[in-house]
């Protein structure tokens, strides 16, 4: 089996190594997550402090403001998450928050705030789903997957509110 054109027979993958040399790896490097994740941290620190906003317009309604509430806490969570891993891979985390928060208080109405929060929060799940194939880190993986799981449940309870349904705890 010494010649190129006999295939090849390893014992694990990692032999296979140098038949991937030419193909990109696919996982992220630790400064390419990074910037990543601060990116979700601002876009998570938009949305509590839009949700927090958003508290104020829901005083007569006890069901949304719950609902906006659970959210919130939700990405505050988050926020601390995120946080905890950047530094826990020795990078800054960002202080900044994202331009969602603008565009949500732009909107006129609380309904469209919370249109425009569910679909923040779908943008949220299709960044996760593109990401978590390329983390490597179990912890992080884990808790990134969690937070998808999270958006997800959390845009079907915004929706049923938007529609009309009680929201499901």
């Amino acid at each position: 089996m010494g010649s190129d054109e006999e295939p090849h027979e390893y014992a694990s993958a990692p032999c296979l190594a140098s038949e991937m040399a030419d193909r990109p790896h696919p996982f992220l490097d630790d400064a390419t997550l990074a910037a990543r994740l601060n990116e979700l941290l601002e876009g998570e620190r938009a949305g509590v402090h839009g949700l927090m906003r958003m508290k104020a317009a829901c005083a007569g309604d006890p069901a949304l403001l719950a609902l906006i509430d659970e959210v919130e806490r939700d990405e505050a969570r988050f926020c601390s998450m995120l946080r905890r891993h950047l530094l826990r891979m020795g990078y800054p985390a960002s202080r900044a928050v994202g331009e969602f928060f603008e565009k949500l208080m732009r909107r006129e109405t609380l309904l469209d705030r919370l249109r425009l929060l569910d679909r923040g929060q779908s943008a949220v799940v299709r960044v996760l789903d593109e990401l978590l194939p390329r983390v490597m880190d179990r912890a992080l993986h884990r808790d990134l997957v969690e937070m998808r799981d999270v958006h997800v449940r959390n845009i079907a309870r915004c929706a049923a509110w938007l529609d009309g349904s009680p929201p499901a705890r």
